[in-house]
């Protein structure tokens, strides 16, 4: 017989919020396609209504999940292996959202890259740019639509430019907070954390006032063919992470007013550290390639 002690591993119980979860993205993807549809063709419809309801549904899971888990940790039933678990689960997860933008910028990528020469006769497609669009100019960003719907590009200074200073700061003063945790200087922790929320609430009015000035000033709106389409697929799904991220560091400034973390176990605290920063690095690469470049 073997004296060796194993490491106890905790099996939670089955959980209704995976169904809840899957729920909330339907009624966020459904209702985000039948909206943007909607405002497309200028037809008012209940879009707007099903994406909202997906939100709110959405937020439902995120409270009720992480209640259970917090409940978890603090009654001590994880272990070493589950702490692991954790860091593979959230380092997957990064991954997945890093291959979601990817995939984005890919599109981008084409577009700019390849459908510009096509549609202006390069290669062997000359008879393709007499037929599809004779009068088409390869320039980026493109301001008019082959049906004659025009538009101006959104520029790099300005708004663009102050949430870019602002994701920048929020990442530096995360930072402060986790190196107070580390320290267990608890008030350069609350401080710092706060400063971080606030950081990524003014980032997310000024994304929406940029939007106004876009349709009311610039007429960049989703009928604006590819350019206006990648501008709002990027920007959107990054204000959405944003959003997100945004929750979760509530989530963690909570725990911290209540004394849950300590220099040695906040893995927690790390994992959202881990993705408020992935968001800012995505969005110095959206910057770059739909603002600047």
């Amino acid at each position: 017989m073997s004296d060796k002690a194993y490491e106890k591993y905790y099996v939670p119980a089955q959980s209704p919020w995976p169904i809840v979860g899957a729920v909330a993205l339907f009624l966020i993807a459904f209702g985000a396609g039948t909206f943007v549809n909607e405002v497309t063709k200028q037809q008012p419809g209940f879009g707007g209504y099903m994406l909202a309801a997906g939100f709110v549904v959405l937020i439902f899971m995120l409270f009720g999940w992480f209640k259970n888990v917090i409940d978890e940790s603090m009654s001590g039933l994880y272990s070493a292996q589950m702490d692991r678990s954790f860091r593979q689960g959230m380092s997957w997860f990064i991954v997945s959202e890093v291959m979601f933008f990817m995939a984005f910028f890919g599109a981008l990528f084409y577009g700019r890259v390849i459908a510009l020469d096509w549609l202006s006769g390069g290669s062997n497609n000359a008879m393709t740019f007499e037929i599809l669009w004779p009068s088409f100019e390869a320039m980026w960003p493109l301001l008019k639509t082959p049906g004659g719907i025009e538009t101006q590009a959104m520029p790099a200074t300005g708004l663009p430019l102050i949430n870019t200073a602002i994701l920048i700061i929020s990442s530096i003063t995360l930072h402060f907070a986790h190196t107070g945790l580390e320290q267990n200087k608890r008030g350069q922790l609350k401080l710092m954390l706060l400063v971080t929320l606030l950081l990524g609430a003014v980032f997310l009015c000024l994304q929406v006032y940029e939007y106004i000035h876009a349709y009311r000033d610039l007429g960049l709106t989703l009928a604006s063919g590819f350019y206006g389409n990648t501008f709002f697929l990027l920007t959107g799904f990054h204000g959405m992470h944003v959003t997100l991220g945004a929750i979760i560091l509530l989530f963690v400034f909570f725990r911290v007013l209540k004394g849950h973390f300590t220099p040695e176990k906040h893995f927690a605290f790390q994992a959202a550290a881990w993705y408020w920063h992935f968001v800012d690095v995505v969005w110095l690469c959206l910057y770059v390639f739909v603002y600047v470049i």
